[in-house]
């Protein structure tokens, strides 16, 4: 076994269980967390990581205090049984003297930076202890566990810290208050060298220090990312790598979890688009059936914007490639591009400067959900829908307005002349196949899928997203003013995101307790700085 996944083992026994457990705990199971309060405002284990590290995320609080948010003991279990694998008792063993800080960190992508042997990352996990002694306790009993299973254990005084290593891990009770872990002396030999010499450490990143301004008071969990390593470390080239940093918070309030990002650049950006300071009022004529909404304003500038270019930066680093996994969740939209012969950014976006809603709506029936675009109706609007006209004409559908429960609309219909045997005669007739409808109420025009959809705009009028409290929920929770939102309703929207993702549902069944309780999502961006692109996504669980 190597060095790497062997490290892992003791991970997972140890930083999993007090970390991402813990994390994950409040996410599922918190119902009442107006009481709890991070301990610390910021990392304190940042001075043992390089400034040159990809990535360090952190818990703030004693894992011990979240214990008050679980149901039914999961945390006890899980740290129970993970914490057997290294012969380790979490509550006799670390409980005594864990304080309020669980730091990891990838502090190198190569420990002996030769590129000839593959790559050994650097893992370093950096503890808080409230009692020292009881800490260097703990080391001792770890590695005499680990000498009675058969490790040769090695024991050296480096900068006046006592470190105790063999071939799979390396630790030292350091007098700034932590326990260090490494998967390799080195590590841990490097986190006590940054330390003291503080140009070396995370601390003295101008990166860092712009980041850290961007916290919020009651954060949880922080994360922070430098995505040029990052993604040198995956080995990606990212295509105009507008940002250099990020950095990830968690917190909660008393309906789920918000994770707030900001990615920082040098670069002097455009200023983002106006916000808006209320909701989007084009969402009033979106029924409340809607799985997935999109609402914001001006949609004319949205290839050049900043939110644009880190979406192309994002996906190219989850995926590896450019392919916008995205675009299975809108099908239904860009069917219609398909058959229409339509862009979108050039034929519908570029007159889009007001208010607009998008929502898919999905049918039990239907394996494509039916779909509604609002656009609140200013300058340059009534060109835009004349345009469509005639891309519609150019495409072989007809333009007809019918009157529709009292309510002037514009169907785009293509015609079908299909034939009926008689005995006299062979008999015809035409059938019309609506591919899209319009209408204008108030000051908004409104396109469906078809007339059952327009129907459900036209008749339900008490039953509207906006006034959907759950949906209420979900923005109450993002900070004003914003940008807009991307929501997802989970419940509605679960099949339908199967269907598009189906690689989905294996990540539905590593993470069940997360998907049994999540209700929905929000995402949105705001922020008014050039130099940051400031975003959530609200989490909401099941009452």
């Amino acid at each position: 076994m190597n060095r790497q996944s062997s490290f892992f083992g003791f991970i997972v026994a140890g930083a999993i269980a007090l970390l991402l457990i813990a994390i994950a705990s409040f996410l599922f199971f918190a119902k009442s967390p107006a009481n709890l309060v991070a301990s610390t405002s910021q990392p304190g284990a940042a001075i043992f990581v390089s400034k040159l590290s990809p990535v360090m995320v952190s818990l703030l609080t004693n894992p011990d205090r979240l214990q008050v948010l679980e149901r039914e003991g999961k945390i006890s279990q899980i740290k129970t049984s993970l914490l057997a694998k290294s012969g380790i008792d979490y509550r006799k063993d670390v409980q005594p003297w864990l304080g309020n800080e669980i730091t990891l960190a990838v502090t190198t992508t190569d420990i002996d930076r030769d590129p000839a042997n593959g790559q050994q990352p650097g893992y370093l996990m950096a503890l808080a202890t409230d009692k020292q002694e009881k800490s260097r306790e703990f080391v001792e009993l770890l590695f005499s566990k680990r000498v009675l299973a058969g490790a040769n254990l090695a024991v050296e005084e480096y900068q006046g810290v006592k470190m105790l290593y063999d071939n799979q891990l390396a630790a030292a009770v350091v007098g700034d208050g932590f326990v260090l872990f490494g998967n390799d002396p080195t590590v841990v030999k490097d986190a006590i060298n940054n330390v003291q010499a503080p140009d070396l450490n995370l601390n003295s990143s101008p990166q860092y220090q712009k980041a850290i301004q961007q916290l919020p008071k009651a954060s949880l969990a922080v994360a922070f990312l430098n995505l040029p390593i990052v993604a040198q470390w995956q080995g990606l080239e990212l295509p105009e790598p507008t940002y250099d940093s990020q950095i990830i918070s968690l917190g909660l309030n008393t309906k789920g979890l918000l994770a707030e990002t900001s990615l920082l650049t040098a670069l002097e950006l455009a200023p983002p688009s106006s916000p808006l300071s209320k909701p989007v009022g084009a969402l009033k004529y979106i029924p409340a059936s809607a799985g997935l909404a999109i609402a914001g304003a001006n949609l004319s500038n949205l290839g050049n914007s900043d939110l644009a270019k880190f979406w192309t930066q994002i996906k190219t680093a989850i995926s590896g490639s450019g392919t916008d996994v995205i675009s299975r969740l809108v099908q239904p939209l860009i069917e219609v591009q398909k058959t229409w012969g339509i862009n979108f950014a050039q034929d519908i976006f570029s007159w889009v400067k007001g208010e607009y809603a998008i929502a898919l709506l999905p049918r039990e029936e239907q394996s494509i959900p039916d779909w509604v675009f609002v656009v609140e109706k200013l300058e340059g609007v009534p060109e835009g829908i004349a345009n469509l006209d005639a891309i519609a004409s150019s495409s072989g559908l007809t333009t007809n307005s019918l009157s529709f429960d009292q309510q002037k609309v514009s169907a785009w219909t293509q015609l079908t002349a299909k034939q009926t045997n008689t005995k006299d005669k062979p008999a015809f007739t035409i059938e019309a196949k609506a591919q899209g409808i319009h209408t204008t109420l108030d000051n908004y025009e409104i396109f469906t899928s078809d007339l059952e959809t327009m129907d459900e705009v036209l008749t339900g009028k008490e039953k509207t997203l906006i006034s959907d409290r759950n949906f209420q929920n979900n923005i109450a929770a993002i900070p004003q003013p914003n940008q807009g939102y991307v929501y997802l309703d989970w419940t509605k929207s679960q099949i339908l995101l199967e269907r598009q993702i189906p690689v989905l549902k294996l990540v539905e069944v590593l993470g069940k307790p997360f998907f049994d309780s999540l209700r929905s999502l929000t995402v949105s961006s705001y922020g008014s700085a050039t130099d940051a692109l400031k975003g959530g996504i609200f989490l909401q669980l099941q009452d």
